[in-house]
């Protein structure tokens, strides 16, 4: 029977006994939630078409819409992980989700497209500090060795946000209008507030920590290499997503209601990506970074020779959205390296991965804007790749000489720093 503990001590303290059908629960709610923010962060991709037709505004421009929402994380994980860290984790996921559904509500009635670049901004902003909190909530009521799978059941949420929630909400703004899709995500992100708030024990928490004190745990080169490979290698996802629809109009040549298919693409290989994210956490810690980020080379080259039709465009999007095991993996990574400041690292997780959703259409835009084409966002997103295998072998390089001063001794670690 799980017991809930504080992960972030060495020595987990137990303070309740929750039974499988309580931690299921409480599983399911934190899933719920991570669904409702990825069909929030993902419906302008899929809805993209709509958009341009309704504001009167170009692909690149929405893509700035994405971007505004990206940097919204960036700027809220660390800024509300910082000012919640004093709070108990549940009231904080409930006025975290309460700020997501009221973000969406905006975004929903928006009137114009520069309003719509404020309010995008403002739903971003607790996005990173729920994952944060969810991920920490998560690994505090599951078993020690089950950490990269609670970590994973976490991610669960954005993975079938991919598969199942952005490729509705693409069918329902052509149906109705794209507006409906933020409203619906809004009672989403309310709903999973009221089951968080009747399921989760009011005292699932770790030490309380000071900010500045989360700060200074916090600045540390293992923690920035590991949201260095987040933030870069990660946006060649994300360069190719944000413009897949126009993609499979102008390049596949499919009629857009296709569109969800190829969304769902990206879906099924994250599902799965997920999942072996978590499993290759447990089993090779953070070397199984460049696996996926070999891969992830391999299949965003390939990209640009499979656009050409519907069935192949759709494996490559599989192939691609596999890219999502990166997350589990520097979650649970950054749970190891961060010392007293868990929180505010959890939370930059998202921000860096966030930041890759920012890099990645800016970067894609760029190059179709400059006339390489649509599928040119294949090959950014490989350079991107490539950049993060590189500060994935810098991180490889520093764990070794920390081992290695390590193992010399306390007396040779100090020699070692003065």
């Amino acid at each position: 029977m799980p017991v809930v503990r504080s992960p972030d001590s060495p020595s987990p303290q137990v303070t309740t006994t929750l039974s499988p059908r309580q931690t299921g629960l409480i599983l399911f709610a934190l899933t719920l939630g991570g669904f409702a923010i990825g069909t929030g962060e993902f419906a302008s991709m899929g809805l993209m078409p709509n958009m341009v037709a309704s504001l009167g505004v170009t692909e690149p421009q929405v893509g700035h819409l994405i971007s505004a929402y990206a940097l919204g994380v960036v700027v809220g994980a660390p800024l509300l992980a910082i000012l919640g860290a004093g709070w108990k984790r549940k009231t904080l996921l409930l006025s975290l989700m309460g700020f997501y559904a009221l973000g969406n509500l905006v975004s929903a009635v928006g009137p114009t497209y520069g309003s719509l670049l404020l309010f995008r901004f403002i739903a971003g902003l607790p996005h990173g500090a729920y994952f944060g909190v969810a991920a920490l909530t998560a690994v505090a009521i599951s078993p020690p060795h089950r950490r990269g799978r609670a970590v994973s059941l976490v991610m669960l949420g954005l993975t079938l946000a991919i598969l199942v929630g952005n490729p509705l909400a693409t069918w329902a703004g052509q149906a109705i209008d794209w507006r409906w899709v933020y409203a619906a995500v809004a009672l989403i992100a309310g709903l999973t507030a009221v089951l968080l708030a009747v399921w989760l024990p009011a005292h699932v928490d770790g030490p309380k920590t000071k900010p500045l004190a989360e700060l200074r745990a916090f600045n540390r080169l293992p923690v920035w290499q590991a949201l260095g490979i987040g933030a870069i290698g990660f946006a060649g996802m994300f360069a190719v997503f944000s413009y897949l629809a126009p993609t499979m109009l102008e390049v596949t040549g499919v009629a857009a209601a296709w569109i969800p298919l190829g969304l769902a693409g990206f879906g099924v290989g994250g599902v799965i990506g997920n999942f072996a994210g978590g499993w290759l956490y447990d089993r090779y810690k953070l070397r199984g970074v460049w696996v996926v980020l070999a891969w992830a080379v391999a299949a965003l080259l390939l990209f640009p020779l499979l656009a050409g039709s519907l069935p192949t465009i759709v494996l490559a999007t599989v192939a691609i959205g596999l890219m999502g095991a990166l997350g589990p993996i520097l979650q649970s990574h950054l749970m190891d390296v961060a010392g007293g400041a868990q929180t505010l690292a959890a939370a930059s997780h998202h921000a860096a991965f966030n930041t890759a959703n920012a890099l990645g259409p800016w970067l894609g835009g760029m190059a179709i804007t400059a006339g390489f084409g649509w599928t040119s966002t294949g090959y950014v997103g490989a350079a991107t790749a490539v950049v993060g295998l590189m500060i994935y072998a810098w991180a490889r390089r520093t764990a070794r000489a920390a081992a290695r001063v390590d193992a010399k001794g306390p007396i040779a670690a100090v020699g070692c720093e003065s």
